[in-house]
């Protein structure tokens, strides 16, 4: 009989081998300290049971902080580890369970069918299923619909949540419009901003239009809530709403069962809660405003709710003159029987003589956005990489350490101001002194305020552009060249655009560049 011996491989042999890439995914739905904890655990949990497998090489956690799991699109971290499989980065993927991969049945197959094509399975452990040994769909099909009826059950029971809150006048408005505040209990005056909303309602009362309004608002270098130019369509919103008199109205919008938001126009009961907080405008100031509104309206045509009345252009609000500052108009021009859309400076239109801008046709836009886009897709590594990490490496620093001086400015200037109260109080001082001395602190006071409200602007306009160029670069390393206008991918990355003439338009992105096309 042969004898045969088994030789175990040696350590070098192993070592050889090639390990397969494994990466994790982990979702929380909140950002709960318990849910956090929770996701702190499962971090830990899938470092260690890929490093203990010899055959595993560890390839990163990607993980999405209090999002919701029924919309892709709203998942960064999902989306990045799709793109890093497409790029080659992974072999791999171990998750929890289907519902924290996804609860919505569509974006789950689709999912693990666009990494099947690129033979990268997905294990999902509570299940037990390896999407690589399946034999079919069947199987993950149910089980995604189970996690997408859950996340349904989950939403009926917040919105009926919400909804007992809106009936008892409970529910807490965590995002208050311009001129208030969230303290974290309830909406306060920011008083600096109260002084903007009462202008705007004042001079719309003494007959000027939302348009001239917002002009007006940008020639003085007013800040918006989001730092942008004013609109006719902002001043209009601000008009009508009720929270200014310090009233609320809950349930203007809602979603459907596509977790689609809509407005909500009489589909779903609304509750108003009068005096909820303190008030901004007067309620006689604000009815006449919305008498005005409402007249204005009505000699043009429009009616509430009406089709016409709600349409809105991708450029509407957007496009900005180089010459006076003034917002284009949208227009139906004719020329040898044929209609086209073009777009006309405002002031222009009133007054020739005040600006000579020339109207610029709607395809001219179009066009030179296709091209601008074009541009960033094709060279985004020479223009928007190196962008990218200027703006990372932007010195903050000084303007935080400059904050902090300033907070200890402030202080002492409080402390000042009440040693002077006390002096007076005492008889140390007389009324001139203290006059005198005070004024002189106030003026300090006021600043120190603005320098710190200008810098604090500043980081914020900082990290808000990293975030925006961090988005338009992954939509330029993964997308191909447009051959057509696509209105949503203009709302997204475009802010404004300035036209200097018909020739030369500026393209100012959310990200802060501002992109020069020229006609030749």
């Amino acid at each position: 009989m042969k004898k045969v011996t088994k030789i175990a491989e040696s350590p070098s042999s192993l070592k050889n081998k090639k390990k397969i890439r494994v990466a994790a995914y982990c979702r929380v739905s909140t950002s709960s300290d318990a849910q956090l904890e929770s996701l702190d655990a499962q971090k830990i949990h899938y470092e260690n049971y890929i490093n203990n497998r010899d055959d595993w090489k560890f390839a990163g956690i990607y993980y999405d902080e209090g999002i919701t799991g029924t919309k892709k699109e709203k998942r960064p971290e999902l989306l990045r580890l799709v793109d890093d499989c497409k790029a080659g980065k992974i072999d791999f993927i171990v998750t929890k369970s289907i519902s924290r991969f996804s609860r919505n049945t569509t974006d789950c197959l689709e999912i693990v069918r666009d990494l099947l094509t690129l033979r990268i399975p997905i294990y999902f452990e509570k299940e037990n299923i390896n999407t690589g040994s399946m034999e079919s769909e069947l199987f993950l099909s149910l089980l995604s619909t189970l996690a997408e009826n859950e996340s349904v059950s989950i939403a009926e029971n917040i919105k009926w949540s919400i909804q007992k809150r809106f009936e008892t006048g409970t529910f807490k408005v965590c995002s208050p419009p311009y001129g208030y505040d969230w303290d974290g209990k309830q909406m306060i005056v920011n008083q600096g901003q109260a002084a903007v909303v009462k202008e705007i309602f004042a001079m719309l009362l003494s007959g000027k239009s939302t348009q001239a309004i917002a002009n007006a608002l940008n020639e003085c270098n007013v800040p918006s809530k989001r730092s942008r130019h004013w609109t006719s369509t902002t001043i209009r919103n601000m008009i009508t709403n009720e929270k200014y008199v310090g009233d609320c109205l809950f349930q203007k919008t809602y979603s459907d069962s596509h977790f689609q938001r809509h407005n909500n126009r009489g589909e779903m009961t609304q509750y108003l809660v009068k005096d909820h907080h303190l008030a901004i405008i007067q309620r006689e100031d604000f009815e006449n405003a919305q008498k005005l509104i409402l007249q204005r309206a009505s000699e043009k045509g429009l009616v509430r709710g009406s089709e016409k009345y709600q349409n809105h252009y991708a450029f509407s609000g957007k496009v900005i003159c180089g010459e006076c500052g003034g917002t284009f108009k949208r227009r139906i021009h004719s020329s040898s029987g044929h209609k086209y859309v073009a777009w006309c400076c405002s002031t222009h239109l009133l007054n020739k003589d005040k600006c000579h801008m020339l109207f610029i046709r709607d395809k001219t836009l179009k066009d030179a956005f296709i091209i601008m886009m074009n541009k960033l897709i094709c060279f985004h590594q020479a223009i928007l990489a190196p962008y990218l990490q200027a703006l990372k490496r932007a010195p903050d620093d000084d303007s935080l350490k400059r904050i902090q001086k300033l907070h200890t400015l402030i202080t002492q200037n409080s402390e000042k101001r009440e040693t002077l109260a006390k002096l007076l109080s005492q008889g140390v001082i007389g009324p001139v002194i203290y006059n005198k001395g005070l004024n002189e602190l106030l003026s300090q006071y006021d600043t120190y305020q603005k320098e710190m409200n200008a810098l604090k602007h500043s980081i914020s306009d900082s990290l808000n552009h990293v975030s925006e160029t961090t988005r338009l670069l992954r939509f330029a390393e993964k997308s191909s060249p447009l051959t057509a206008f696509d209105e949503t991918l203009f709302e997204q990355f475009v802010d404004s655009i300035l036209i200097r003439s018909r020739d030369e338009i500026c393209y100012v992105l959310k990200c802060g560049l501002t992109l020069t096309e020229r006609r030749q």
